[in-house]
């Protein structure tokens, strides 16, 4: 289970996130939606150490995440997809993905056989650099690197931004299938309402960085997420 709580963020002078709290659990995907500039990547820079906080703190399982840096937090166990993918365009496929292991003890330092299976596209260009794949594979390639720390958080940004139609459904079935495997909590900044109400179990819906609602998908139908979106 992931908690944060009563998170505030700055950039100088300028207060980004008020107060900010939601709940992950494992086995489930929560979005966390919202329009542009609200405060919903810098949420995630946060949770992943990415950014310092003024205020609040990180949980997993009750026990407080450090998040003096990025490495901190994912030792902790969360991984952090970031918008534009930022793969490393001169490292191969495979070496990419080993660049995962920095936070892993020298035990677990493998790349999985199942990110394949989740990604059939990367086993065949492991000796591609990642410079020249296409964007939609960039995605899936950045996905598979956060999935080789073995996560128990899994934090995306914005997954499917410029992404073809049929990657984007790619994406969607390997959310799917880890979130099935109830190992891990998914959590899913995302401006494609289609794709994100199609996905999420839980709603977290943020408007000028401070929660304007929490709901679960039984209790949230689509038309009333498009109208808090303003949409």
């Amino acid at each position: 289970m992931l908690e944060v709580s009563h998170i505030d963020l700055k950039y100088g002078q300028s207060q980004i996130l008020y107060d900010v709290s939601l709940r992950a659990a494992p086995g489930r995907i929560t979005a966390v939606m919202g329009n542009n500039g609200v405060g919903k990547t810098s949420l995630l820079k946060a949770v992943s150490g990415r950014h310092p906080v003024s205020g609040g703190q990180v949980a997993i399982d009750g026990a407080r995440v450090h998040l003096g840096s990025a490495f901190h937090a994912a030792r902790a166990g969360i991984a952090y997809v970031p918008q534009g993918r930022e793969v490393f365009a001169m490292m191969s496929v495979w070496e990419n993905l080993q660049t995962g292991f920095a936070c892993l003890p020298k035990s677990q330092r493998r790349v999985p056989d199942h990110l394949f299976e989740l990604f059939p596209v990367l086993r065949d260009m492991q000796s591609r650099r990642g410079g020249d794949l296409s964007g939609g594979q960039q995605q899936q390639l950045a996905i598979a690197r956060a999935l080789v720390t073995r996560p128990r958080v899994l934090l995306l940004d914005e997954p499917t931004e410029g992404i073809q139609p049929n990657v984007i459904q790619q994406i969607g079935d390997a959310l799917e299938a880890l979130r099935d495997a109830g190992e891990m909590a998914i959590v899913l900044v995302e401006q494609n309402a289609d794709f994100a109400y199609r996905l999420a179990d839980d709603f977290v819906v943020i408007e000028r960085g401070r929660v304007k609602r929490e709901a679960g998908r039984d209790s949230y139908a689509k038309d009333a997420l498009m109208a808090d979106l303003a949409l």
